[in-house]
This record gives C-alpha cells, structure tokens and sequence, in this order.
C-alpha cells in the first residue's frame, strides 16, 4: 500500500524554517526550484535525503496542498521516512502527502480504476510464493516436469517472467542474456509465458510487475484519469532515479501531463542494478523526455576525506557518459588510500586480518570496518582466515562460504576419502547420483562400523546399480591417490560433479564459478585433513546473535549490498582485471561502464581509511596459475592519489 504519513505534533505552533542557513548552496537551489522539471545529481554522500525532505517541507511552506505531492521511492520505508522528518521540521502532521513505491502507489490507482481495465470486481496481487506456487502449476499442466534436459524451477520462472516485464526483451532475449542455460527450452518457456498470462486474467490475479504494466496502461489508455491523476498530483519527486526502469519512467512522463513540475533525484555514477532492471539511459535521457530541465548538482559531501574523494573522482572521469562533477569535502586533510599488490589471494586475506586487528586495538570498531567485493566468491579465502583469527564477521550478499549447498556438495568427494566413517558426507554424495535415494544410501551407511575402508566402500558401489555409483567409485579411487595434490583432487571431483550440479541448480554457471574459486584455496594447502579442517571451522558463536546493540563484527559485503551505507575503513579486495571488472563484463561496453561504476560506489563507502588491494598471482582451472595485473579502473590514475602500502602478516 501506498503510504500517507500521520504525525500529530505536541506544539501547534508550526516552525520557521531558515532555509538558507540549513542547507548548503545547491540543496538550498534544489529545494526552492519548486517549478518546472528539475533534475538532481547528487553524487555520493552529499545530502541527497536531507535535500528532498526539506523540499517536501518548503513546498508545504508555500502553500502547496500536501495532497498535491506524491514521492516516489524504493521502499516503503523510505518514503516513511523522509515524511517522518518532514513533518518534525515544519511541526505540522502531513496526512495528505502521497508517498511510497511506484508499485504501491499504482496499486492504489488500480484499486480506484481497475473496471476501466478489465477488472470490475477487483483482483488479489500475488506475492513471490504464490506466482511460484502458480508457475509450478501451469508447469504441471503443460507436462513439462519430465522434459529432458535443465529446465528452470519455480524460483527461476519467476525470475524470467518478471525479467521481461523490467528490463524490456523478450524471453529469447532475457534467456540469451542472463539464462543461456535454458535457450534449448524456449519453445516450452514461451508457452509457459502464454499459459501464465492467461491463468492469471482468469482468476484475476496480477503480480508486482503486473501492478506498474497495468498503471502505465490505465495513464496510457485514459486520458481522463491522466489528466485526473496529473491535475491531483502538481508536485512529483522521484528519489533514486537512476534506479529506476523503462515501465517507472514511462509512468513519470505520463504522470507529468498537465504540468512539468517533476524533481527526479540521482547519481548516474551510482547506476549499478541492471541486473534487476534498472536503466542507465532514464537518468542521462531525462532533459530529451522534459525539455527546458534545471540539472542541479550536489557536490559536497559529507562523508568522506578529500583523498578518498580524490581518489572516486578520478575512477568516474574514465566514463565515456556522465554527468560531470566533481566531488569536494571540508575535510580536506586525511590518509591517502592505500594500494597493495599483494602475492597471493592467501595474502590478501592475512593482510586484511593484519589491518583489521591493528584498526581495532587503535580503538576502531570492528562494525566500522568492511570488505567489499565484486562477487560473492571473492571473500570465501578471507571468511577462512577471519574464523582461523577469532573475528567475527558478517557477510552480506552471496551465501557464506561453507554455508552454500553447492560447496558442501564438492567437498564431500573429499571427505570420504579423508574419513570413510563419514556417514552423514556419503548420504550427500551418494543422493547426488541420479536414481540413488534416500533408502540406498541408508543401506550403504548402515555397513558402516569398526574396520570399514574406503577400499571395502569402492567394492560396494562398484557392484550396485544404478551406473552411476561405479562412475562414483571410479573418481574416488583415484582422489585416494596419495601422488595427486589436492588441486588435482578437488579437480578430478569437480570434473564428476559438474554434470550433475547441473541438473541440481538453475544457476549453476554462477555456482560453477564458486567451485573453480575454491580450487585457487587448496594451492597453499598440502595436506588433505588441514584443509577440511580450516573450512569446516565454526565461526564464534556470538555470530548467531547480531540483534545485541553492543554487539560488533566485520562486514563482509558485494559492492551491490553496500549501496547506500558507509564505514570508518574500507577494504577493496580482488580489484584485479578479470575479477573487477570481471571478464564477462567486458564483451559490452555498457558493462563495463557499469563496472566502473560500482568501483565508484565502493571508494565512496570510505570515510577515513581505504586501501585497494590486489593479489598478483591467482589459479585459472583452464590456464593455471596465473599472473594477475591491477585493475584497469586504478591502473591508470596519477601514483599520487595512492600510497603504496605495507604492513608486517602473521604467518
């Protein structure tokens, strides 16, 4: 539901506001151009939630009927938010102020309008477990369970309906794009789409991407209730634009008919979800869609240290398309960033332990501190040596490392031949051969007792159906080969688990890459048990319990889930070409502008500490070892924005 705020003050009196004094230059332009279509640059850490709720603020100042404003944002409670503080800064209730997402907002439209659609008697929306539980069904239907080949779950069907509708291709587009896996299914998914179309107009169902497909038709297709809808709302803000995708600006330009008094807030150079939909071009194709905009620029921030800033606008004035600012502090004195080239991954992360635990005997909270990364994968080496050091640590975005299935899968080929006694690793092993259920695999574990061998194991399997199980022996028997590395080991189990990995998880080429990463971790490992025993480490128990506010622990995080958040010390690891940007991001040119883009939003993070850290020798399964160069995002910029750093590594 769309969200209208409702404060009651405890003083009457509303409260003068000096605008002048409160907000810096170009806040103070942003908040008083209250007229025509204004378009907001703020670049990272500059104020931009303070600039759009003291312009909610003076608009009701003015005079303006709050039910005249609409806010649009991301989330519920930002909206929430933003009308929470504006109403303590007038000290005035705001109950007519329309705010909340586009889809919230559209389903408060449909719910007025929804007979001229189609839909006199309303509809249910549908959550992401129903259209799930819906897509199994249609699924089911169609005869489409038994289909040779991999064919997506309900998850990943809902993935690829609502990838349609938000980045705007067709299926055979999407599938080509982020679904290759399933091309030779399109036939089957295309009528899935249509049957799915079809079963949801039939009991009037719709789901979220159905709420802004229907509120562009309803403004498209009535000009009545456009004009109604524009005539109402007089003043729209729109906060992170560059956000937003093709439908959401559409619904923008259409809400906008009678008037131009538009404000879209945004940072082009922190455009980095495509992946979900977002579009790049909204945000840099907004004066073409609102001829005659004020481009406004918020370029103070309050964040960082001028060196880190420094730093940030040297990596964005490498994009081929931007808006140009340039980022200043009054902070002006700080550390430089540091940049360390560092041997190996294994380095890398002993480096980090090192600087980590020397931040926080300074008196640096360990919650002040954070690792960002490009991949989820890329942090897996690190989470070992912050368990083996006792430091607690949260990961966001991407499963922890031991907690993913698909890396406990992989290494219970190794734990069996590390310890045949392992009942619960064989179940896991012996469930992946496909026709081996529960029940033969509790008759193998069921002979396991004193004097069992992986020998007497092998026998067994060899002489079992289905085939499977000898194909199963066969790789195990020469895992055992105590002349093979643990490289070659791991490599000889995934070389039989990749097939079947396949037909388990939708996404397994992402997965695929998680399992050649943890082949780079065995090089520094000579010993099989030492190995185990390093991943299979608890984490301290006071993990579980984050809800504490005395609580404190390192934060893990892609650069994605650190949008919007900032720490005291900021760790960039892996920022090495083919890791960051990484390789599949460079066959197109609006990918890797968008790489750039996310090195942006990492320095930016920072507050006083950064330091940018590479390993120079990483493991490719198809070219081995090999030499790694900085990435292309820092290899260029002046020496002097970068101190090269050092600091002793325990061993």
């Amino acid at each position: 539901m769309s969200y209208r705020h409702d404060i009651v003050s405890s003083d009457p009196a509303p409260r003068r506001i000096d605008y002048k004094r409160e907000l810096n230059p170009a806040q103070y332009q942003a908040v008083t151009t209250t007229d025509g279509p204004v378009l907001v640059i703020a670049g990272a850490g500059s104020g931009k939630t303070r600039t759009l709720v003291y312009r909610l603020a003076y608009l009701v100042d003015q005079g303006v009927d709050p039910g005249a404003i609409l806010l649009l944002t991301f989330t519920r409670k930002a909206a929430s938010e933003m009308l929470t503080r504006a109403a303590e800064l007038l000290n005035r209730p705001l109950t007519q102020v329309m705010g909340g997402t586009f889809h919230s907002v559209c389903y408060h439209w449909l719910r007025h309008y929804g007979a001229l659609l189609g839909h006199p008697e309303g509809f249910t929306v549908m959550d992401r477990s129903d259209q799930e539980h819906l897509l199994a069904m249609i699924k089911d239907q169609l005869g489409l369970k038994g289909l040779p080949g991999p064919f997506p779950r309900k998850e990943t069907l809902a993935q690829i309906m609502s990838g349609m509708v938000n980045k705007g291709l067709t299926l055979e587009g999407l599938l080509a794009r982020d679904f290759p896996q399933f091309l030779e299914q399109r036939r089957h998914l295309k009528n899935m789409a249509a049957a799915y179309q079809e079963e949801k107009a039939r009991l009037h169902l719709m789901d979220y991407d159905d709420l802004l497909l229907e509120g562009r038709r309803l403004l498209s297709e009535h000009e009545d209730v456009r004009r109604r809808l524009s005539d109402r709302y007089r003043y729209i803000m729109v906060d992170e634009y560059q956000d937003t995708n093709r439908l959401q600006a559409e619904l923008v330009q259409l809400l906008a008919f009678t008037h131009q008094n538009v404000m879209a807030v945004g940072d082009d150079c922190q455009s980095i979800y495509s992946f979900r939909g977002a579009n790049f071009r909204n945000i840099m194709d907004f004066p073409a869609l609102f001829p005659g905009v004020r481009i406004i620029k918020l370029e103070e921030n309050y964040r960082s240290t001028q060196p880190i800033l420094d730093l940030a606008n040297a990596v964005i004035a490498g994009a081929r398309e931007k808006y140009t600012k340039c980022l200043f502090s009054r902070q002006p004195d700080g550390l430089r960033p540091r940049l360390y080239k560092a041997g190996t991954e294994n380095e890398q992360s002993r480096l980090i332990v090192a600087q980590v635990k020397q931040m926080h005997e300074q008196g640096v909270p360990l919650r002040q501190m954070a690792v960002l990364f490009r991949a989820a994968f890329h942090s897996f080496d690190l989470e070992i040596e912050l368990v083996r050091a006792g430091l607690p640590f949260m990961k966001f975005g991407g499963f922890k490392f031991m907690e993913s299935a698909h890396i406990k899968d992989l290494l219970s080929y190794l734990k069996v031949v590390a310890n045949p006694r392992d009942s619960m690793s064989w179940q896991r092993l012996l469930t992946l051969v496909p026709g081996v259920g529960r029940g033969t695999a509790a008759k193998f574990t069921d002979q396991i007792k004193e004097g069992f061998t992986l020998d007497k194991a092998l026998a067994w399997l060899k002489g079992r159906k289905p085939a499977g199980l000898k194909d199963l022996a066969d790789v195990l028997d020469m895992t055992k080969d105590k002349s093979q590395t643990l490289m070659s080991k791991l490599n000889l189990a995934l070389s039989h688990y990749e097939p079947l990995m396949q037909t388990r998880f939708d996404d397994y080429p992402k997965r695929l890459r998680d399992l050649e990463h943890l082949l780079t971790i065995t090089a520094r490992y000579s010993e099989l048990r030492s190995f185990l025993n390093d991943l299979t480490l608890e984490p301290p128990a006071s993990l579980a319990d984050v809800t504490r506010p005395t609580h404190d622990y390192l934060t893990l995080s892609t650069i994605h889930s650190a949008k919007g958040l900032e720490w005291e010390a900021v760790f960039i690891i892996w920022a090495a070409e083919g890791r960051f940007p990484a390789f599949f991001a460079l066959e197109k040119e609006e990918e890797e502008e968008e790489e750039r883009r996310l090195m942006y939003v990492a320095v930016t993070r920072a507050k006083r500490h950064l330091a940018v850290i590479f390993p120079s020798l990483s493991y490719n399964r198809s070219l081995g070892m090999t030499f790694n160069s900085p990435s292309r995002f820092i290899a260029d910029l002046p020496r002097s924005l970068l101190e090269p750093w050092r600091v002793e590594v325990e061993e």
